[in-house]
């Protein structure tokens, strides 16, 4: 995560974390908390009543949790009928991780934007059409995409845990020659998220992921279709929503503009990551040398921006 801050000259802050410490709203809860203490000067901080900082355990029985968790497991790995395929398929020897940051007006509801295309639905049938076109363009096989989604367990309109894992996973499904409607796409996803809650699938897999914490990567890997061949998703994409008002300013300077930049794994090897600080639309393209090509990832960023709308921030 970095942020841009300001106070005469221009100068950068960046955080860096591992994903089973905090997730992304952790790590902006941690800033929150600093700048807090900061300003708290002689005063108690929070008026001696500080925040929660992890989550409350699980108050289910054990006998509950572990069914919850088994279901979860046998969902996962027949979640589609072949293994997917993705830009790091095949790739012995990846080379460093890059990303590409840019920021974008537009899309702004109040100044006439459509809303619904800020819905991660939307957005990732959009990411999924521009993927399909570089699946097309190297020849891949048109087998389902299987796409991760993050689901923030925090109470709404609450900053909630700091420190721990508060995601859970829904797993979106949809073949790369379906793309082409990206609004009739869109629709499907919803309706295929929507299920999952429905029938209770998001619940176990948060229950699940605090089982498969304890259990070597090795394991874990076993509950994902296609990990027998080393192939774990298709690729990356996450909406990690606005920036919190309340960190406009941090230790004492103002932030002109946040982003995340989350790592990728060599296989799938790209994600592509969208944010919103102030009047910013942030797009973050992340890949791994030998899964991506630059003039790739350029093609990822342009098609998204002409697809949103947007035009490039000054």
């Amino acid at each position: 995560m970095a942020w841009a801050i300001q106070r005469g000259t221009q100068s950068a802050l960046v955080v860096t974390w591992f994903h089973p410490l905090m997730d992304p709203r952790g790590a902006q809860n941690l800033l929150a908390h600093l700048e807090h203490l900061d300003e708290s000067g002689e005063r108690e901080p929070w008026g001696g009543v500080p925040p929660a900082f992890v989550t409350e355990p699980d108050p289910r029985p054990l006998r509950e949790r572990g069914r919850l968790g088994r279901s979860s497991q046998r969902y996962m790995r027949a979640l589609v009928p072949e293994p997917p395929v993705s830009p790091g398929s095949g790739l012995t020897s990846p080379g460093r991780a890059r990303f590409e940051q840019f920021s974008f007006l537009g899309d702004d509801p109040g100044l006439g934007g459509a809303r619904s295309t800020r819905e991660i639905c939307w957005r990732l049938a959009l990411v999924g059409r521009t993927m399909a076109d570089l699946w097309q363009r190297r020849g891949l096989p048109d087998v389902p995409f299987l796409v991760p989604l993050s689901v923030d367990l925090r109470p709404k309109g609450e900053p909630g845990a700091t420190f721990g894992n508060v995601l859970a996973f829904h797993f979106a499904r949809f073949k790369p020659s379906a793309t082409a409607d990206v609004d009739g796409l869109a629709r499907r996803l919803r309706s295929q998220m929507a299920d999952a809650l429905r029938d209770g699938q998001i619940d176990a897999n948060a229950v699940a992921m605090e089982f498969l914490k304890y259990r070597p990567l090795s394991l874990m890997l076993r509950d994902l279709p296609g990990t027998a061949r080393r192939e774990t998703f298709s690729f990356n994409c996450a909406d990690l929503g606005d920036f919190p008002p309340a960190l406009e300013k941090l230790l004492g300077r103002r932030v002109i503009n946040a982003y995340h930049a989350p790592s990728v794994l060599p296989r799938p090897g790209v994600g592509v990551f969208f944010n919103r600080c102030g009047i910013n639309n942030n797009l973050v393209v992340s890949w791994v040398e030998g899964a991506m090509r630059a003039a790739e990832v350029t093609r990822i960023i342009e098609t998204i921006r002409e697809g949103m709308g947007w035009r490039l921030a000054r």
